[in-house]
């Protein structure tokens, strides 16, 4: 018996395994697929299911055709009012033809590629045509702020939103689309803008801004205030001068009583003792213009004081 037939056979099985394997392929539900040979593009299989190709010569090339995302990065632009800001966008896209993307760009990630320098370019050709407040806003709603003076300061520049967000959205959107799907065979279906911002060069400046706003407004507080405190000081001034002359006249009518009083009593007691009257004025008179260290000399024979005291004296005796 021949040794080798069986090793022969189990040669060509494996082959034929080999040569099976090398010319079967599938395509999964979500992809396409490229049958290729020598670069040229022989078979496209949109179907799922299992196939056959040429072992060796020939290749197969998936590509998903699902949504994908694409993240930009952020790219500085100035719009038409002169504001100089920071766009960071989104978008989502999907392979709509596989023939004319694989001939156009070949992989996937060359299409990440493109999207890059097409949706930036188109980002920056319609903002940079708009005021900044039609890229932030829809409608020229009034927006709610902590203090009177900033909405007030809001509504004096007088913002009109004729275009808004979303058209300026949708203008991107149309713009990328006639770039791309004419020649490259896949689309953009959605685009988005993530968030905007000043760029940080000019961040400084609009802080400062803010701050010269934000200081405006304080010294309107203190000026209202310093005026009010001019008005509160000029009426408790006048207040303060009506009770001063009131209680003035008050104490003049009360005084001059008083001094009326004492005259009455003072004639009084003149009309009863003269003398009497006479010795108590000249004692009120001695402590004004006598100090404590003050030494008198009387004569005692033509001092009217000493004789004054001496009298009274012998008339207490």
């Amino acid at each position: 018996m021949d040794m080798r037939k069986p090793v022969l056979i189990s040669v060509a099985v494996i082959l034929l395994v080999i040569l099976l394997r090398a010319s079967l392929y599938v395509v999964p539900m979500p992809n396409h697929a490229i049958v290729t040979q020598f670069g040229r593009v022989v078979t496209v299989r949109t179907e799922p299911g299992l196939y056959f190709k040429l072992p060796v010569i020939q290749s197969v090339g998936l590509f998903d055709t699902r949504l994908r995302e694409w993240d930009g990065e952020p790219s500085d632009l100035l719009t038409v009012d002169k504001e100089n800001i920071e766009v960071n966008t989104w978008a989502r896209w999907r392979i709509t033809d596989v023939r004319k993307f694989y001939e156009a760009i070949r992989t996937e990630s060359s299409g990440q590629g493109m999207l890059d320098g097409i949706i930036e370019s188109s980002v920056k050709n319609v903002i940079s045509g708009q005021a900044l407040m039609e890229v932030l806003r829809n409608t020229p709603r009034r927006l709610t702020y902590t203090s009177e003076e900033l909405e007030e300061a809001e509504a004096d520049k007088g913002i009109q939103i004729s275009v808004g967000r979303e058209r300026i959205v949708s203008d991107i959107l149309a713009m990328a689309k006639g770039k791309i799907e004419q020649d490259y065979g896949f689309e953009v279906q959605s685009v988005g803008i993530k968030h905007f911002n000043y760029v940080r060069a000019v961040i400084p400046n609009i802080y400062a801004r803010m701050r010269s706003e934000r200081e405006r407004i304080a010294e309107r507080y203190k000026s209202e205030g310093r005026e009010q405190e001019a008005t509160i000081l000029g009426e408790m001034q006048k207040e303060l001068e009506t009770i001063e002359s009131k209680g003035t006249r008050e104490a003049t009518i009360i005084r001059g009583a008083a001094d009326a009083e004492v005259l009455k009593i003072y004639a009084e007691a003149f009309g009863k003792d003269s003398e009497f009257y006479f010795f108590l004025r000249s004692l009120e008179l001695l402590p004004k213009v006598l100090g404590k260290e003050t030494r008198i000399v009387l004569s005692t024979e033509d001092s009217d004081l000493f004789r004054m005291l001496r009298s009274y004296q012998k008339q207490a005796e």
